[in-house]
């Protein structure tokens, strides 16, 4: 049986879970995005291990859902470029700094401190640290956009402060394994490996706010179907190829990129309104019932519940008092703060990539791994809840300023 007929069967049945539980989840009042991660929680190994069946197996169905949903969370990222003014985001560079900054150096601390107690070495201590220091805003950058916060001072600090985190975690994880495997050629590689980010990240800034723009202007007049789409999709890809192979930085930073290079384009209103179709049909639901799909919560053992109770709250507190309070020295209010921290918990397919890396160096077990699989899954679902919960207020104040207004 050729492997695309079970991948049919099983894009179907994911994508129209995806949207009965997004339905459910807006229905008792939560954003959509929170029941399509349970959707994949119940599809996976944890619960009905439906594609572990071995008419699914077969066909390596679960690797390709996988692969698809990464195309999804770079096309997401992409979609939440779009929504940003520069001009906004130029304001918020001291907080996002901070935030960032914190963001890292607390969860590493408490990640340690964690650890530790469980008999794990210093060194495998220092890397459960590493992983909690990733954070991923995929999924609150969806969360924000639901809410129609995403341009708000604290929607736009949590962007910037995601880049941050991404250079500084990445660079701690590359100095990590230098160290570990005994190369990256010591002070010498590390300055490298940071000096080649920060690099690429001015570089492919300045050059997707010149040379996009006047492409996509040219794509646009092409007598070609969908050549706007298609320029704007070869983009991102070769941004987000670009970001990871040669920026050494996670390829979701490449498609953010793209997106607020295109932000102020004559033409991004039908740029918006195509991405959304293509994202939010297909690859997004891919993408957020496949987090799910990589739980496996039946691994653990009695012994592994303490730490993943342990893990799982330092995961939340670590970025809320990091994060939380780098926002405030930035400037902002403490309901700010709060709302910036919250934002950074979510750890999502970086926290899965830092933690692979740790399983190919041989740093940490399968076991871990799980565990940290199901801290990045819970991280993730409690998200958009807790976001929903601290922008509350902010809705409400909005509410009577425009009843003020009218």
């Amino acid at each position: 049986m050729p492997s695309i007929v079970p991948l049919l069967l099983a894009l179907a049945l994911v994508i129209a879970a995806a949207k009965l539980g997004g339905w459910l989840a807006n229905r008792t009042g939560q954003p959509a995005v929170l029941g399509e991660l349970i959707v994949g929680l119940l599809l996976g190994p944890s619960v009905f291990n439906i594609f572990g069946q071995p008419y699914f197996e077969t066909a390596h169905t679960v690797d390709t859902l996988h692969e698809l949903g990464e195309l999804g969370v770079i096309l997401l990222m992409f979609a939440a470029g779009l929504e940003i003014h520069l001009s906004d985001f130029a304001k918020t560079g001291r907080p996002a700094l901070f935030a960032g900054v914190l963001g890292v150096i607390v969860p590493i601390g408490l990640g340690m401190a964690v650890a530790l107690p469980f008999g794990y070495s210093s060194s495998q201590a220092l890397f459960l640290g590493i992983v909690l220091a990733a954070t991923s805003v995929s999924i609150s950058a969806q969360t924000l956009m639901e809410l129609g916060f995403l341009r708000s001072r604290e929607g736009l600090i949590l962007l910037g402060a995601a880049v941050v985190d991404d250079v500084l975690a990445i660079a701690v994880l590359s100095a990590y394994v230098a160290i570990e495997t005994g190369g990256g050629g010591g002070l010498l590689g590390l300055t490298w490996i940071v000096a080649r980010m920060l690099l690429f990240l001015a570089g492919a800034f300045l050059l997707g706010r010149w040379l996009l723009p006047r492409l996509a202007l040219w794509a646009e007049r092409l007598q070609v179907s969908q050549g706007l789409m298609s320029f704007a999709v070869v983009s991102v890809l070769i941004f987000a190829w670009a970001s990871e192979a040669v920026g050494g930085v996670a390829a979701i930073t490449g498609a953010f990129i793209v997106g607020v290079a295109l932000s102020s384009s004559r033409v991004k209103d039908d740029l918006e309104t195509g991405i959304h179709t293509l994202t939010y049909a297909f690859f997004v639901p891919i993408f957020l019932v496949g987090i799910g799909l990589r739980a496996n919560a039946r691994l653990l053992s009695a012994d592994d519940l303490g730490l993943v109770v342990a893990v799982c709250v330092v995961a939340v507190l670590s970025k809320l008092i990091g994060a939380g309070a780098g926002a405030r020295l930035g400037g902002t209010t403490w309901s700010e703060a709060l709302r910036v921290g919250v934002g950074m918990v979510s750890r999502g397919e970086v926290g899965l990539i830092v933690a692979g890396v740790g399983v190919t160096a041989g740093v940490i077990e399968a076991d871990v791994f799980t565990v940290v699989v199901i801290m990045v899954l819970v991280t993730t679902l409690a998200t958009p809840p807790l976001l929903r919960l601290v922008f509350r207020g902010k809705e409400v104040s909005v509410a009577r300023t425009r009843h003020v207004g009218t």
